[in-house]
């Protein structure tokens, strides 16, 4: 998915005054809710989880609601978390946090997936944005500093060219495999429990590389435990201004961001979308949620519920032809 973050808070001032006022009226016009629920698809402390916090303490005492709960659903890969928005209230009470890859692949590697990406779901607001990087440890010589390099290492010792993802099924394994195809060599696939312990095991030795959301490397990188090689958005990371873009590399079409964002269950009335809409991008504009989504690599970003909606259905399209191109299923 190619993210310009433009398209999303570049609309024109006059354009956001008249939905925040009309948000705005409709918030004065209903009384607050008694308990939000935000659902996410995975177990405290992770990215998702602390986004999520972030998110619901900004919500409490407003005129949205008066409390706000964040209920941990982890399991089958954030599946389980979609799969409740069907039949869940349509009044607002109820909101889902979630990654892209649930909706915009997990349809096209799935024979049989618990819920519809568009019909169980109802598009309110993006969350953030993030970009992936690829990095080595101690198994592959100080001497290779960049994708190239790389590869034509991997080439030289097959034995050795193994990189470690956060999941099988994942915008990260889809970067390794992309990136051998591209390089004429396949690079062994390793999946994990998430990011950080895929780190762990290249700081120690046990694989080559990582491929994950930059600012899950971001300590290991300031220890010089780990270095990247590139970064996989349309333009280098702020959160890692010193290293090239894969398309800078050569691989024009490595250009890959991902974006977290807000659901209500499929059904949800459009005014109610508007309120939800209204609160949660309030509480994304705080400066202690972005300033505490940044230390952890994603920018905070909002959007209209239409363009949440376009921005999903672009990405959903554009990976059905790369999955099929990888070739790979959920249960291949």
């Amino acid at each position: 998915m190619i993210f310009n973050r433009r398209r999303f808070v570049g609309a024109s001032t006059a354009g956001l005054f008249a939905v925040g006022f009309a948000g705005r009226a409709r918030a004065q016009g209903n009384q607050p809710l008694d308990v939000v629920r935000i659902v996410t698809g995975f177990p405290p402390g992770g990215t998702s989880d602390t986004l999520c916090r972030r998110v619901a303490e900004n919500l409490r005492g407003t005129t949205y609601t008066k409390s706000a709960l964040v209920e941990n659903k982890a399991g089958a890969g954030g599946q389980i978390a979609v799969q409740m928005m069907k039949g869940a209230p349509t009044d607002g009470s109820v909101i889902l946090q979630t990654p892209a890859s649930m909706l915009m692949i997990y349809p096209h590697i799935y024979k049989k997936l618990g819920y519809d990406a568009f019909a169980d779901v109802t598009p309110v607001t993006l969350a953030c944005t993030f970009d992936f990087g690829f990095c080595v440890g101690p198994a592959v010589p100080d001497t290779i500093k960049d994708i190239p390099a790389f590869l034509a290492w991997c080439k030289e010792n097959p034995d050795k060219a193994n990189y470690g993802s956060p999941a099988s099924g994942s915008v990260p394994h889809f970067i390794g495999v992309l990136l051998g195809q591209a390089g004429g060599i396949e690079l062994k696939h390793v999946a994990y429990r998430g990011t950080q312990p895929a780190i762990q095991d290249m700081v120690a030795g046990q694989v080559q590389a990582v491929s994950g959301p930059v600012g899950e490397f971001t300590q290991q990188v300031n220890a010089g435990k780990a270095r990247f090689l590139g970064v996989s958005g349309e333009k280098r990371s702020r959160f890692a201004p010193n290293v090239p873009t894969f398309a800078e590399q050569g691989y024009k079409d490595l250009v890959f961001s991902e974006w977290f964002g807000f659901f209500a269950p499929g059904g949800t009335p459009p005014s109610v979308v508007q309120r939800v809409n209204m609160a949660l991008r309030t509480a994304l504009e705080q400066k202690d949620v972005i300033d505490g989504l940044a230390v952890m690599g994603l920018e905070a970003t909002s959007s209209t519920p239409d363009q949440l909606a376009a921005l999903l259905k672009e990405s959903h399209d554009r990976w059905g032809p790369i999955v099929k191109k990888i070739g790979f299923t959920a249960d291949s």
